[in-house]
């Protein structure tokens, strides 16, 4: 689990580093700009659909996905770290990252969004208790489908979705590579 450790470190990196340009500001970039441009087009009832991944109640029904997934497979400490890894992702990114880089919009901290955060913590998950490459596929449509929502209902700004991306694999690669032993089978 230590190979993980690296790509957990330079999505951390890279989604604190993402963040930068636009602390304290409202503005958005160029990428932002085209972004919104680019859905603009879509219907409100579209964009509406899009962005039902980071739903909560989608949200906490794939954490429960993933949590049966790891108990089935007997994987107690998986399941703990299923719920645990997206939990820490969304509470540091409420608590510590919004109010550190200050970036409003519409009267709300948006960097790094915590609609992508809780999306992406828990795809991730799934990702890593799954371990099948249609998981990834599936996920990243989500992503796709979510962040035209998002940045078309005028939540967020693109920047703010690709910090969250990055900031929720980081966590939970993290959180996934802790040394850990599995406890021994019942005997009796």
């Amino acid at each position: 689990m230590r190979t993980i450790r690296v790509p957990a470190a330079v999505c951390g990196l890279l989604a604190l580093l993402l963040g930068l340009p636009f602390a304290g500001g409202t503005a958005p970039g160029s990428v932002d700009s085209a972004a919104a441009g680019a859905v603009a087009h879509l219907s409100p009832g579209a964009l509406r659909a899009l962005v039902l991944p980071t739903e909560p109640y989608v949200v906490l029904a794939l954490s429960v996905l993933a949590v049966v997934l790891c108990l089935r497979a007997g994987r107690r400490v998986d399941a703990g770290l299923a719920l645990a890894a997206p939990l820490l992702a969304i509470l540091l990114t409420g608590w510590l990252l919004k109010p550190l880089y200050d970036r409003w919009k519409n009267g709300t901290l948006v960097y790094p969004s915590g609609h992508t955060v809780s999306l992406v913590a828990v795809l991730t998950v799934l990702v890593l208790v799954t371990r099948r490459i249609i998981m990834v596929v599936l996920g990243v449509l989500a992503l796709v489908a979510a962040a035209a929502g998002l940045v078309g209902l005028g939540y967020h700004y693109l920047t703010d979705v690709a910090g969250g991306t990055l900031f929720a694999v980081a966590v939970v690669l993290f959180t996934w590579s802790v040394p850990r032993r599995e406890p021994a089978p019942s005997t009796g």
